[in-house]
């Protein structure tokens, strides 16, 4: 293992947008739940906007003249294509192999998303990917991003420095998240905020690819 790798002893994961490719579905979903309620449609970039916070807070802000009464009804329309689309979904390429040799390298791999638990843990079964994360924590569980409750939550139960820890994500929430907490970040540029947006939060770097990250981590 080189010196670049001993800085990170935890390397905490966004999911949707970085490990998995779903942000044109989520877009796709929250637009077409929309429609069916006779809703005003979010554009492509506000919907994309708002992906990795937890769903109520995405609805308040991409969907700002919803009543809050009808939220029950918008969250039931995007389940009901989300779930229709889930098996569908795959996973960056790379970031499977990536995954495993970081954590034969010995860290500490978790995951901070916007998902809620149940559709977590779904993913990770349907991808199988359980054995290779030793934490994680979900929206419905703790604070949703940009608050740092989630990464603040796993450097305690870890017991882990903010200094040892590096959150990669690709959106600016997940940027605003690890500097609330003192983690340093790294964006990827795949995903739903653009490499100009993640820059301005001054991430240790940005990519546009699995393999850029996999040198970075790993050379």
């Amino acid at each position: 293992m080189t010196q670049n790798t001993k800085k990170f002893e935890m390397v905490i994961w966004d999911w949707d947008g970085t490990i998995m490719n779903s942000t044109p579905t989520i877009v796709e979903c929250m637009q077409q739940s929309c429609r069916d309620l006779g809703m005003p449609v979010p554009s492509d970039q506000m919907a994309s906007h708002v992906i990795g916070l937890g769903i109520i807070e995405s609805i308040r802000i991409a969907m700002p003249t919803v009543a809050e009464a009808d939220y029950p009804l918008v969250l039931e329309r995007f389940r009901h294509y989300y779930l229709g689309k889930d098996h569908e979904l795959i996973l960056f390429e790379g970031i499977r192999e990536l995954l495993s040799d970081l954590k034969a390298n010995g860290h500490i791999l978790a995951v901070a998303t916007g998902k809620p638990r149940v559709g977590l843990n779904r993913s990770l079964d349907n991808h199988q990917l359980n054995d290779l994360f030793h934490d994680s924590r979900t929206a419905d569980e703790t604070r949703s991003k940009p608050h740092p409750q989630m990464l603040l939550e796993l450097m305690e139960k870890w017991a882990i420095p903010a200094h040892k820890i590096v959150m990669i994500g690709d959106t600016t929430h997940d940027l605003k998240m690890a500097k609330s907490a003192g983690v340093r970040a790294i964006g990827m540029t795949y995903g739903a905020h653009s490499t100009e947006e993640l820059m301005a939060h001054e991430p240790l770097a940005c990519f546009d690819n699995v393999d850029d990250l996999r040198r970075f981590l790993m050379e």
